[in-house]
This record gives structure tokens, C-alpha cells and sequence, in this order.
């Protein structure tokens, strides 16, 4: 009677231990924090991507996800808390913050004060390329250095003779966006396009992020009456593209690609776009958004990445960190890293390089920017990965 019992006792433990999600968990886990829908969706896609393929934390998966305060920069210690609060878990190796929005750096200094074993991942940082650089062991950032010329370059392949670039003070002060606008206005000149500065407000300032939008809707009408229907647009806010996107199709005027570019980057919302049944599916997402873009007149006049950059950022780091902890491959494998953004973005063509500090020559291995193939509805691709940017603006601060 005894060894009956003890074996309905054994089966009855063994079978609560199969439906706990604990059993069979993942040996470690990949902390990944991301902006929200309304801010970076993009990102935060990369995440869910991850979450599909390695599963969840709370369900004994591998990715836990977090996503930060909207208005981030009043609430940078929120972020950091929430950053730093990763390592509490005795089973993470790896963070992955992108955006890496300000508070990012002292974010991963006090993960390595606490777990020095975490490795640290940045994707478009927003603090300055040496101070991320200090904390990461890895930053990615888009080439906006060869961007600069390539996004001028391809303005002027599509028809465009004049190129506005619209952005605020606090844009302005990071420097890759502050190179990128200065080799930007020397490549219009170079070209033959005319270059024009717009300022616009800060969706984190007062006016928040509807304001900041209202604000292009209202002005972009004026500006393509003053810079002409063959003028390009440009911003440096993900939040403004919505509102860019939906005016340039009204009044004219030609939209290259976003600052982190993809087919979900403002034109789901500007025109109107249901992609739920698509979600996931880059080539049907780029094909649905592609035919509802041309029929609102847009055909050869608007451009974007293929896939999501900051879709790939977020996945293409996790796999990376994943692969480096099961130790198939290394920091400073950059075939390895490529091989990670390609397994998000089959049949994609992307380019890149390590980020050169221009103060001191020094090529840094520890901060890679990358860029995708343009390609312009109802045109295709424009073959910009294979189009050399010329040395000299590889030299502009």
C-alpha cells in the first residue's frame, strides 16, 4: 500500500514538474528593453521576433522584455532603474537596449558594477559614440555617415533638385546626426541640390508627441510651396515621419527613406494601412504598403528600407549576444554580427563598417554602423549598397 502511494505521489510530482514553465528552461536569459509602439515600434517588433523564436522569460523562454517611458528624458532615471533592475536575474547574460536613448551609459556602468559577466548591447545610441562606447561592448548605430552622402545621393536618382532636412536642438546635439546634416548640405552642394534647414518641435519637450506631429501636418504644405513639388524631405524624429509621409503624398515632393528606415516607419498610419494579417511577413508587409503607396500617388517619389532597421537591430543583438554566450562566435566577429542581421532580413542587402573617432583616427571595434539597400516603391531598389561614398565625407565633422 505504502509503495503504491509513493508512486502516485512520484507521478503526481513529475506531472506538476511538465506543466510548471520552469521545466526545460533556457540555461540563461536576454534582458531587452525597447521603446513603445507609439514611439519606436519598430523596435519593439525586434523584440517580439525574439520573444517567437527563443520564447518568453515568464514562460521559461529565454528574452524578457521591457519598454521605456515615452517622455524618457524627464524619466531617465525610470530607464536606468529599469536597465540595472535586468542583472537582479542571476540568469542574464545578456541586455540589449535599443534605442539606447539617453541614460543608457550610466544604465550599463551600474550592470557592470553589479555583473560584470553581462555583455551590453546599444543600438542606436542617442548619447554621444565616446560615451556609450565607455560602457558598451558593443554599440550599432545606422552609417549615418555614409548615409549622409547615399540619402543624397539617391534623392537626386529619383528626381529630387533640392533636399529638406527637419529636426531640433536636441537631435542636433548628438554628433552622428549633426555629422550626417553637415555632409549632408556639402553632398546637396557637390550634387546640385539645394539644401534647407527646418526646425521642428521636440516630441519630448511640452507639445508632446501629437503636437510635435500637428506641427508638420500644418507646415509641410507651406514649405513644398517654398521649396518646389521636386524638393526631398527629411526628419530625424520617427514620430514627425507619419505626418511627412501623408503631406508629401497630398502636395508633392519626394521622401528618400526615414532616419531609421522600414515599411512600417509612418506609412502604415499616413495612409491608412491595415497589417495585421501581414504581421511578421516583411515581403508581403513591403508589397501591401508598396500598392496602397502608389495608388495615394507616390510611385516613384517615396522610399524605404526594406526591412525594419530597428526591427533587425533589436533581433540581429539578441542572436548575437546569444551566439557569443554559447560561445559560437565573438565580440569582434563581424561576419558573425552581419550573419545575425541577415537571419531577420533574408535576401536584404546591408553594408557597413566600424565607427572611425574623428578626433583621434582611432577605428573603434567596439561600435559597427550598418545600412540597407533604398528601395522606392513602384522603382525597386537603387543599388546604394554598392555605391562608393566618396573619402572626403568620411572626413566632414
Amino acid at each position: 500500500m505504502r509503495k503504491r502511494l509513493l508512486a502516485v505521489l512520484a507521478v503526481a510530482a513529475l506531472a506538476a514538474l511538465l506543466a510548471c514553465p520552469a521545466f526545460g528552461a533556457a540555461k540563461f536569459h536576454i534582458g531587452v528593453v525597447t521603446g513603445t509602439v507609439s514611439q519606436s515600434e519598430d523596435d519593439l517588433r525586434g523584440a517580439e521576433r525574439l520573444i517567437k523564436e527563443y520564447g518568453d522569460v515568464a514562460k521559461g523562454g529565454m528574452v524578457k522584455h521591457l519598454t521605456y517611458p515615452d517622455n524618457f528624458m524627464s524619466e531617465m532615471e525610470t530607464t536606468i532603474s529599469q536597465i540595472v533592475g535586468l542583472a537582479d536575474d542571476p540568469l542574464m547574460k545578456v541586455i540589449v537596449v535599443n534605442q539606447a536613448i539617453p541614460g543608457t551609459t550610466e544604465a550599463f556602468r551600474r550592470v557592470k558594477e553589479k555583473r560584470p559577466d553581462i555583455l551590453c548591447f546599444a543600438g542606436e545610441p542617442h548619447e554621444d559614440p565616446g560615451v556609450i562606447e565607455s560602457a558598451a561592448d558593443l554599440a550599432i548605430n545606422a552609417d549615418n555617415v555614409a548615409r549622409g552622402y547615399l540619402i543624397i545621393a539617391a534623392a537626386k536618382k529619383m528626381g529630387a533638385n533640392a533636399f529638406v532636412h527637419i529636426s531640433f536642438p536636441r537631435h542636433m546635439s548628438y554628433e552622428l546626426l549633426s555629422r550626417r546634416r553637415n555632409i549632408m548640405e556639402a553632398a546637396c552642394k557637390d550634387l546640385g541640390l539645394k539644401f534647407a534647414f527646418e526646425t521642428a518641435p521636440d516630441p519630448t519637450s511640452d507639445v508632446g508627441v501629437a503636437g510635435a506631429q500637428q506641427f508638420i501636418l500644418e507646415k509641410v504644405p507651406a514649405w513644398i510651396k517654398k521649396y518646389g513639388k521636386n524638393a526631398a524631405f527629411f526628419c530625424t524624429n520617427d514620430a514627425q515621419t507619419e505626418p511627412l509621409l501623408k503631406q508629401v503624398a497630398a502636395y508633392g515632393g519626394y521622401f528618400v527613406e526615414a532616419d531609421l528606415p522600414s515599411p512600417l516607419m509612418g506609412y502604415p498610419g499616413a495612409f491608412g494601412i491595415d497589417l495585421s494579417k501581414e504581421k511578421g511577413n516583411w515581403p508581403a508587409i513591403l508589397k501591401k504598403v508598396e500598392a496602397a503607396v502608389i495608388k495615394a500617388g507616390g510611385k516613384g517619389r517615396m522610399g524605404t528600407w526594406a526591412y525594419s532597421y530597428g526591427y533587425a537591430t533589436t533581433a540581429a543583438l539578441g542572436e548575437f549576444g546569444k551566439r557569443i554566450v554559447e560561445k559560437k562566435a565573438k565580440l569582434n566577429d563581424f561576419k558573425a554580427l552581419m550573419d545575425c542581421y541577415a537571419k531577420f532580413t533574408p535576401g536584404a542587402k546591408w553594408n557597413g563598417s566600424y565607427y572611425v573617432d574623428m578626433g583621434t583616427g582611432v577605428r573603434k571595434k567596439n561600435h559597427v554602423l550598418v545600412y540597407q539597400d533604398t528601395y522606392v516603391f513602384g522603382k525597386g531598389y537603387l543599388g546604394m549598397t554598392s555605391v562608393k561614398v566618396p573619402e572626403k565625407y568620411f572626413k566632414i565633422k
